[in-house]
């Protein structure tokens, strides 16, 4: 009996390590390619702005350079400068993988002055890739012929001076006004989404002065269709004859960031092949070309770097616009 059971015994342990072994065998998976399927890029304001130049750039620099090999869609998508579209990415695209919106410095401005509930921490930064400085421009046939000009009548008759401005280009016009000595909350903006409108709407003679970011001008601005009055850099930008508000009297300094996001919970996965194709595309002739064109500053940024980043600017600009309202 022993020897059946000792027999029995052997043959069972037998049998389940041939089954263990066959099981060690069998391949391990492949985890999924990606991106396989088309990717939607989403500019959360319309054609002409600063989003869409910033989206639409990244699209051609990495169609052009072969980067990506999936469908890359650009999906306008305006309203409240980009708080619309970032709602929609928080509150129906939660843990997707295949959008990505271009965003910027307005992210922060509308959740601090309250236009949307949701900010940086509400979605998943993937990466920042340039900054550019704000620029103040006139209807040539305005009356105003310098910066001065304009503060002026910001100071004496705000009400009569419409500025033409997306919600996050309202801030620096508000610091200009602040340091000559007006009173920001007495200005009246005419509500425009981006370059493409503002141009529109100094071509018709509804506005007479705007302020946005120096990419969304400098076609106009170089062929003289409006009139440059400054930008808000610490020197004069290299290939635009612009005088800063700097050396007009007014010590006002800003540059906007823009930068890409994708939904809350986007997998790991996705978020590292991002940056490392993004990282690569800024280095790209292609990207080189395109930043000198539009006048970006390339200032790539990802990972810890760009989250300590976001902290920092985001507690500077609240600190700007709260002194700015006293």
């Amino acid at each position: 009996m022993c020897l059946f059971r000792r027999s029995a015994i052997g043959a069972l342990m037998t049998a389940v390590l041939l089954v263990a072994g066959c099981q060690r065998a069998q391949p391990v998976s492949e985890p999924a390619r990606y991106p396989s399927a088309p990717i939607t890029m989403i500019a959360g304001a319309g054609p002409g702005s600063g989003f869409d130049l910033t989206l639409r750039s990244v699209v051609e620099a990495l169609r052009s350079e072969k980067l990506v090999d999936v469908p890359l869609t650009v999906v306008n998508r305006p309203g409240r400068s980009g708080a619309d579209a970032l709602a929609a990415m928080v509150e129906q695209h939660a843990g997707a993988d295949d959008q990505i919106s271009v965003t910027s410095l307005s992210m922060m401005m509308n959740q601090i002055r309250g236009v949307s509930p949701y900010g940086y921490r509400d979605v998943t930064m993937i990466a920042r890739l340039m900054t550019e400085y704000f620029v103040v421009i006139a209807d040539p046939a305005a009356p105003f012929a310098t910066l001065g000009d304009v503060m002026a009548a910001a100071k004496t008759r705000p009400g009569d001076l419409a500025v033409g401005a997306a919600k996050d280009d309202e801030a620096p016009f508000d610091l200009l006004v602040s340091a000559a000595g007006g009173d920001p909350s007495a200005v009246r903006y005419a509500p425009l989404e981006g370059g493409g409108d503002q141009i529109a709407a100094l071509r018709a003679g509804h506005i007479p002065v705007a302020v946005g970011g120096l990419s969304e001008f400098v076609d106009e601005i170089t062929a003289g269709t409006v009139r440059a009055l400054a930008v808000l850099a610490e020197e004069r930008v290299p290939g635009v004859d612009v005088p800063t508000a700097r050396e007009q009297g007014f010590d006002v300094t800003l540059s906007n960031w823009r930068g890409l996001y994708g939904p809350p919970g986007m997998p790991e996965q996705a978020v590292a092949y991002w940056q490392k194709v993004l990282g690569e595309m800024v280095r790209t002739p292609t990207w080189t070309r395109i930043a000198q064109q539009r006048q970006f500053t390339t200032a790539y940024l990802a990972g810890a770097e760009l989250g300590a980043f976001l902290e920092e600017t985001q507690a500077d600009v609240k600190k700007a616009l709260d002194d700015a309202s006293r």
